[in-house]
């Protein structure tokens, strides 16, 4: 296995300020900058920041965010966590990241997704009843697009385009593009199908119900004569100086957060005995001492084959100091074990 690279994601969730209060949307904005300039003094590979449309995240515009953070950052690549293409402009968002690119010296990543709220649709005039024909035909033209030469497509949603270019054009010649995918087979063969690496959403369940995805996404490449491509891995955590400390700093933010989403999904109320079985070796939530969310990164890498692991460390309401501390421990103690152990 080649050296796994760990990255971070953010959803820019609106933290609680020292007096327990929200934070203004502006004061969370400028936390996650400083928060991805920490991640890049710490030589993490990646940092995504994902894109929402509602009142408990900061952040519409990830690019915008992202640009920022490489003005101030020389190593980490930046993208997003994801982009929800199916309510954007394929051709804006290729724009936006060669832009980007530019901006940060090719270190421009994107991954592409249908998001896991529904808020952008009727912000931007879309009908949800075509929620898999949006998402279907935008990305074909994105993939499109990713020859950064002259396109010519048509599909049913949109003008054709006839000898296109977009512009600027990258230096590499094309934008790093992920898919993300939160667990169906035909999300995964269509990953393959694009030839665009796969990032799975791991953020309940165990991991391991996930292994035959990466195999399908394997067997698949194979089958379509692609090349081996990337698997990666986004999970929700958070690291303190032991279990029992990382686990009190987050389960009451990590409660409130899986409530108020639970209301409005129709779940049942979060319980703490399914948050500490989340949070138990087999589960899905990287919580805990350095050592126990490395051996957990371990195992997973190992199980799934992964390229990279992303640790989706903004969790709810928890405060800013506490997600500073928690990357610095990602990358100061859980990075060295991760590789040492992985080789």
């Amino acid at each position: 296995m080649a050296r796994l690279e760990l990255g971070l994601d953010t959803f820019g969730d609106v933290t609680a300020g020292p007096d327990g209060a929200p934070l203004p949307y502006d004061q969370v904005i400028r936390n996650i900058v400083d928060q991805a300039v920490l991640a890049d003094e710490l030589g993490l590979a990646f940092f995504g920041v994902g894109e929402h449309h509602r009142d408990d995240f900061a952040v519409s515009a990830p690019e915008v965010v992202l640009a920022a953070i490489a003005s101030r950052t020389t190593q980490i690549h930046l993208g997003t966590a994801v982009t929800v293409l199916s309510s954007d402009d394929p051709i804006r968002v290729y724009e936006r990241f060669a832009t980007l690119d530019a901006v940060s010296g090719g270190r421009a990543e994107v991954i592409l997704g249908r998001g896991s709220f529904t808020e952008s649709f009727p912000l931007f005039g879309l009908d949800l009843g075509q929620y898999e024909e949006l998402f279907s035909e935008k990305l074909d033209l994105f993939a499109a697009l990713r020859s950064e030469g002259p396109v010519t497509w048509q599909g049913t949603l949109r003008p054709p385009l006839v000898d296109q270019h977009i512009f600027p054009k990258t230096a590499a010649g094309t934008v790093t593009t992920w898919i993300g995918v939160g667990g169906s087979p035909e999300s995964v063969i269509r990953a393959a199908r694009y030839g665009m690496p796969l990032m799975l959403a791991i953020i309940g369940g165990p991991p391991a119900q996930f292994a035959p995805y990466a195999q399908l996404y394997r067997q698949a490449l194979e089958q379509l004569g692609r090349p081996r491509l990337p698997i990666g891995v986004h999970s929700p955590g958070h690291v303190a100086d032991t279990d029992e400390q990382a686990r009190e700093e987050l389960w009451p933010h990590f409660a409130v957060q899986r409530e108020r989403i639970g209301r409005e999904r129709g779940w049942p109320p979060p319980t703490r005995e399914e948050f500490e079985a989340a949070a138990g070796p087999e589960g899905a939530v990287h919580v805990g001492s350095p050592r126990t969310v490395a051996d957990k990164i371990i195992r997973n890498a190992r199980l799934l084959g992964l390229d990279r692991f992303d640790l989706k460390f903004s969790n709810g309401t928890l405060p800013h100091d506490k997600l500073m501390r928690s990357i610095e421990l990602y990358g100061r103690e859980v990075a060295p074990l991760v590789h040492d152990a992985l080789g």
